[in-house]
C-alpha cells in the first residue's frame, strides 16, 4: 500500500468525480483507476462502486477512507514536528469558526504569528456540523464552536470565552432600562442568522422559553450582511456581545443585556482526539490559553 493511493482515495471523495480527482492528482484517469484497483485487490475488498461515472464508496470503501484520512494527516503532523525539531514551527495550521466567533480568532492567530512567524494560518467560516465534519476527515487542524450546546464527538476541548448576548436596536424603539427581556426582542422586526446556523438554534430554544415567537424578517447566513441590515434598514437584532469588538454600535442605535432569561454558552477550541497532538494545533491551544477573552470582551459590553 502507497501513500499516494491513499491520497487518490481522498481526492475522490472531495471531487466526486474521476477526471477531475485525477487532474487534481496530475496523473491520468486511467492511472488513478488502475492505483484504486491494485489497492481493491490488496485489501480483498471493493472500495468504488462501479458505473459509468462516480457514484461512491462501497461500505468498505467508506471505512477505508476514514483510514487513508488518518494515516495522511499522521503523516503531515510526523513532517511538521521533525521540521519543528529542526527549524522552529512552519506549516499552515486550518481553523474552521462559526460566523459569531469570527471576530474573536485575530485575537489568537496574530499572536500565534508574532511567536511563531514561519506558520501560516487558514481561517474558514463554518457551521458547527461542517466543522465536526471537517476534524473527522482531517480536514480542519482546530475547530472554533460551541462546546456546551450540541454533542460533539471524537474532540478535545478547550473553554475560551462565555457568549453571551444582547438586544440591538434603534435608540427610539428601546425602553429607558438597561437590559430587555427575550420577549420585548421578539416583539421587534427582527434580522437573524438562518436556520442552519447553531447560534439561531439556540436563539430558537431562548425564545422558546420565554414563551415568545419572533417572526425574523430577515435572514442570513453572513454576520457582515446581517450587520449592514440592522444598520440600514428598519430592523433590530440578537447579538452575541463578542461582535461589538468589532463592529461597535451604529450610530442612532443601542445595545442592551437581555434577561428574562440570562443564558450564556461556551465557545471553545476543538481538536481531534488523537495522540501526540498535532504541533500546530498544540500551539494554537497554547497562545490561547494565555489570553484572557472573557475579560477583554466584557470592558466592550453594556451591562
Amino acid at each position: 500500500m502507497l501513500l499516494r493511493q491513499l491520497e487518490y482515495l481522498t481526492t475522490l471523495a472531495r471531487e466526486k468525480h474521476f477526471a477531475r480527482a485525477a487532474e487534481a492528482c496530475y496523473i491520468s484517469q486511467p492511472a488513478m483507476s488502475a492505483a484504486i484497483r491494485k489497492l481493491e485487490a490488496e485489501l480483498h475488498v471493493q472500495i468504488i462502486q462501479r458505473g459509468n461515472r462516480f457514484i461512491g464508496f462501497t461500505p468498505e470503501g467508506e471505512r477505508i477512507l476514514k483510514w487513508a484520512y488518518r494515516i495522511l494527516a499522521e503523516r503531515d503532523a510526523l513532517i511538521e514536528d521533525v521540521g519543528a525539531m529542526r527549524e522552529g514551527l512552519s506549516g499552515r495550521l486550518r481553523i474552521g469558526c462559526i460566523p459569531t466567533a469570527l471576530c474573536v480568532v485575530p485575537i489568537l492567530t496574530s499572536l500565534l504569528c508574532q511567536d511563531q512567524p514561519r506558520v501560516r494560518v487558514q481561517v474558514s467560516s463554518m457551521t458547527s456540523i461542517e466543522i465536526q465534519r471537517g476534524l473527522s476527515q482531517y480536514g480542519l487542524d482546530v475547530g472554533v464552536t460551541y462546546i456546551d450546546n450540541e454533542p460533539l464527538t471524537g474532540v478535545r476541548t478547550v473553554p475560551l470565552y462565555s457568549e453571551r448576548y444582547l438586544l440591538l436596536a434603534a435608540e427610539d424603539d428601546l425602553d429607558d432600562g438597561e437590559s430587555a427581556t427575550w420577549a420585548e426582542a421578539a416583539e421587534h422586526p427582527l434580522c437573524l442568522l438562518s436556520e442552519d446556523m447553531q447560534n439561531r438554534r439556540i436563539l430558537n430554544s431562548v425564545f422558546e422559553q420565554a414563551q415568545a415567537k419572533p417572526q425574523p424578517a430577515v435572514e442570513t447566513n453572513s454576520i457582515s450582511a446581517l450587520y449592514a441590515h440592522v444598520r440600514e434598514g428598519p430592523w433590530a437584532t440578537v447579538l452575541p456581545h463578542s461582535w461589538l469588538l468589532r463592529f461597535g454600535v451604529p450610530e442612532g442605535m443601542r445595545a442592551v443585556p437581555l434577561a428574562e432569561p440570562q443564558i450564556s454558552k461556551t465557545i471553545g477550541l476543538v481538536l481531534h482526539d488523537r495522540d501526540p497532538e498535532p504541533i500546530l494545533a498544540r500551539a494554537f491551544v497554547d497562545t490561547a490559553r494565555r489570553v484572557d477573552l472573557d475579560e477583554l470582551l466584557d470592558a466592550t459590553t453594556p451591562g
